[in-house]
């Protein structure tokens, strides 16, 4: 089992004391590549933020030497106790993992770990997706994403792929993606 993975912080220093505003895990350079290519996301944004008055962000490894799975687990964690913009908490991070609850009908049932692990396979899907995407730069469709990542479904005989749907649109809305139409398909490729 390799456990080469690492979850890491991304520190504003334009706060005194310099405060956390991205979790995050990876393997290799992965922490530091936020700042080398920053995305439109608003961590992207935030990043642009603080190179543009001349300070660096600082990056700071929490855990290392970690199975990617505890990784995954450890980055959520820490995301659900400190909290997105999105649900009241500090992070800049797009996953959030117990925004859900307060949607709740009175008559649904959520184990507490349903959100987490719901998550946690989002973000897998998500990375596998971006890799795809990086890897084909003319850009992927849908139908490759169905195809060859095996997301094709099966509602009664018939083919409705609407996840693999429902996540590009997700990695567009977060600036990871960009969509064009190219001969009447709609392609995907990754945000540089």
């Amino acid at each position: 089992m390799t456990r080469n993975f690492y979850v890491y912080a991304l520190k504003d220093p334009l706060q005194k004391p310099a405060k956390i505003f991205y979790i995050g895990k990876g393997t290799g350079s992965r922490s530091i590549e936020h700042t080398q290519k920053p995305d439109n996301t608003r961590k992207g944004k935030h990043i642009k933020e603080i190179l543009a008055a001349g300070c660096q962000v600082i990056v700071t490894t929490l855990v290392d030497h970690l199975t990617e799975e505890d990784a995954l687990r450890i980055e959520l964690e820490l995301i659900a106790c400190l909290g997105t913009i999105d649900n009241g908490g500090v992070l800049y991070n797009s996953i959030t993992p117990h925004a859900i609850a307060p949607k709740l009908k009175s008559n649904v049932v959520l184990p507490d770990d349903a959100v987490m692990k719901a998550q946690l396979g989002l973000k897998l899907l998500k990375d596998a997706i971006i890799s795809f995407a990086e890897e084909n730069p003319q850009g992927i469709t849908n139908s490759d994403c169905v195809h060859y990542l095996g997301l094709q479904s099966d509602n009664e005989g018939r083919q409705q792929d609407y996840l693999s749907y429902s996540i590009l649109g997700l990695l567009i809305k977060e600036g990871a993606l960009i969509s064009e139409k190219v001969s009447n398909r709609r392609r995907y490729k990754k945000n540089s």
